[in-house]
């Protein structure tokens, strides 16, 4: 679910309706199109009452000036004209009204397009801190089904709201012109109407923005329970895990419910307003019509204007509740584009003079929470071309120096050296594309082998991409798949094992052919053979590189150049396997844990 932070930060954000107008400034010459389309297909339109209105006048005076018989004093010709021009005005309104909706769609989807760019790219600078509190099914939700609902919010509402207002002021002036005094009594509906539509629309928005809060919660459920359906039913969990589901979607249900039933009362209520104004109106109308001071036509006319008046103010209400869906996901949509992002990379970026693969940190100090220190006045050099490991219990500081080497984080102090050049002065592009990073958990996207293997060199040949293969012990069991290299698989895919996976990984990272090598856990989710392959795999993938190798397994850092004991955030021991274990210190006691007491030595690692 949404963290506390985002929630406040989505109860106390301005209201967006001056962003969504905002959104779509840059298509302003379309939507002001659009508009002209809208007042050219209302005015020709409003004309019709008023032709009708003078049909009518032309057969009542006929009959009413004729003699018995079939009517000889009708102006049939009259008629016919008005009639015709009639369907002329309506066939050309309905036109501009289609041109209307073309130009309304089209300026709603390119600024739908627009946002999702622009989440997009949001989210490529938002810092790793903000990913490790905000669950992936929340952003998800975030930026797939809020920016939907916009999009369908502002093309159901936007041509409406349009049509509406211009429809209702062109209504008011024509029902001036015909009858002043009863335009007064359509009009003491109107103050009646917009207060009632502001308190439901006021009462609908907070629901509006828990259904789609209670979306977000129910779509990283979902992605978790996905994620982890292995787990769920190993451990017999489904139960739970369906309670937590009809949970989540009972908070859904609740808060539509509410705000679908706030918004749909006020169409009804409004409607009863409207009507209530008709019937003031053909009373009046047929009284003025006895008094002879209106003719039959006007009333006719007025009372077809009075019912397209009505309309457009239900309209207008029946928008204003669609409305406060869409204005809740834009605030949810605008609480991610609004979030804090990771500094900028400098005007003037430092690249370091040689690659050589040279670390160094000095007096490196970081922390998650400002109120526990993690790692404090760190400081450690790194030759090129030497495997440092690091090894310590967990909670040490292990995988956090890594990710501060690759700059996932920031350190709060101190510095880090690339070759002599300061990590902070260097663009994060130029930074990580000297770095290779091979993680515990493999990750492979949708595509071929050749293609996940080639993932960090866009350009590789397939001799460039088989001889990585082979140089990391994969080729053998890619070449036993039924399409070999042109093997499609993703990261739930069941062609290929855990350990071949990871095989994968390490041949991408080799191909890269980067200067630093960051290997975290890569051999501890894989059996003892798969072991021996992934360790020749990565000695072939460190040969002639600086290496950092993050482990638990102990058996796999022997023959490190050298080897950091970190715990609590300092570097308590360093030295070479034979050199700690005479030491008798920390890393001589996770050893002999170890290999004494599998468990044991599992725990501590």
């Amino acid at each position: 679910m949404a963290s506390p932070d985002d929630l406040e930060e989505e109860r106390t954000a301005p209201r967006p309706a001056r962003r969504l107008v905002g959104l779509l400034r840059p298509h302003r010459r379309s939507v002001a199109l659009a508009v002209s389309m809208g007042v050219g297909g209302i005015v020709l339109n409003a004309f019709g009452p008023l032709l009708l209105g003078r049909v009518t006048d032309l057969i009542a005076d006929g009959v009413l000036g004729g003699v018995p018989g079939p009517a000889p004093g009708i102006d049939f010709a009259a008629i016919g004209r008005l009639l015709l021009v009639l369907l002329a005005l309506y066939v050309v309104a309905s036109l501009f009204m289609l041109a209307q909706g073309r130009l309304v769609a089209s300026a709603v989807w390119r600024t739908i397009h627009e946002l999702r760019r622009d989440a997009r790219e949001k989210l490529t600078r938002l810092p790793l801190r903000h990913f490790d509190r905000q669950p992936a099914g929340e952003l998800l939700s975030r930026t797939t089904n809020d920016i939907d609902n916009l999009q369908q919010t502002l093309q159901q509402t936007l041509a409406e709201l349009i049509t509406s207002i211009f429809s209702l002021l062109t209504m008011l002036v024509l029902m001036l012109v015909i009858s002043p005094s009863l335009a007064v009594v359509m009009l003491l509906s109107v103050p009646v109407s917009a207060l009632i539509a502001a308190r439901i629309s006021k009462r609908a928005q907070p629901h509006y923005a828990a259904q789609w809060s209670a979306n977000g919660t129910l779509n990283a459920h979902v992605e978790e329970v996905c994620t982890g359906h292995a787990l769920i039913k190993g451990f017999d969990r489904r139960a739970a895990a369906e309670e937590r589901f009809d949970a989540c979607n009972d908070a859904v249900y609740r808060a539509a419910a509410k705000a679908q039933f706030a918004s749909g009362a006020m169409e009804p209520v409004m409607m009863f307003v409207a009507n209530l104004g008709y019937v003031l109106v053909a009373v009046i109308g047929a009284w003025k019509v006895i008094n002879g001071t209106l003719t039959l036509g006007d009333v006719q006319a007025f009372i077809l204007y009075a019912r397209q008046f009505s309309q457009p103010i239900v309209e207008i209400a029946s928008v204003a509740g669609r409305l406060q869906s869409g204005i809740a996901s834009a605030q949810r949509v605008f609480t991610l584009l609004d979030a804090p992002e990771q500094a900028p990379d400098p005007l003037r970026p430092g690249t370091p003079a040689r690659a050589e693969g040279r670390v160094e940190f000095t007096d490196v100090s970081f922390r998650y929470s400002p109120d526990t220190p993690l790692i404090e006045n760190l400081s450690l050099t790194v030759e090129p071309g030497s495997t440092v490991a690091i090894v310590g219990p967990t909670g040490a500081g292990k995988t956090t120096l890594g990710n501060l080497l690759m700059r996932f984080y920031e350190p709060d102090s101190g510095r880090i050296l690339l070759d002599g050049t300061d990590t902070a002065t260097m663009t994060r592009d130029d930074l990580r594309s000297r770095f290779g990073l091979v993680l515990q958990d493999t990750w492979l996207f949708g595509g071929t082998i050749a293609e996940n293997i080639a993932y960090g060199a866009p350009g590789a040949c397939r001799a460039d991409i088989e001889e990585a293969a082979r140089a990391t012990c994969a080729d053998r069991f890619i070449r036993t798949l039924p399409q070999g290299y042109d093997t499609v698989l993703d990261d739930e895919s069941g062609t290929v094992s855990a350990g071949e996976k990871q095989l994968l990984t390490v041949a991408r990272a080799f191909l890269a052919r980067p200067a630093v090598l960051v290997l975290d856990e890569a051999t501890s989710s894989v059996d003892t053979r798969t072991e021996v392959l992934i360790q020749r795999a990565m000695n072939s993938l460190r040969a002639g590189r600086t290496s950092f190798v993050i482990a638990h397994r102990l058996s796999t850092i022997r023959d490190a150049d050298l080897i950091v004991v970190m715990d609590a955030g300092r570097i308590v021991e360093q030295g070479t396997h034979d050199q700690l274990l005479c030491a008798q210190g920390l890393y001589a006691r996770l050893h002999a844990a170890r290999t004494h007491t599998p468990t044991a030595g599992a725990a501590a690692g």
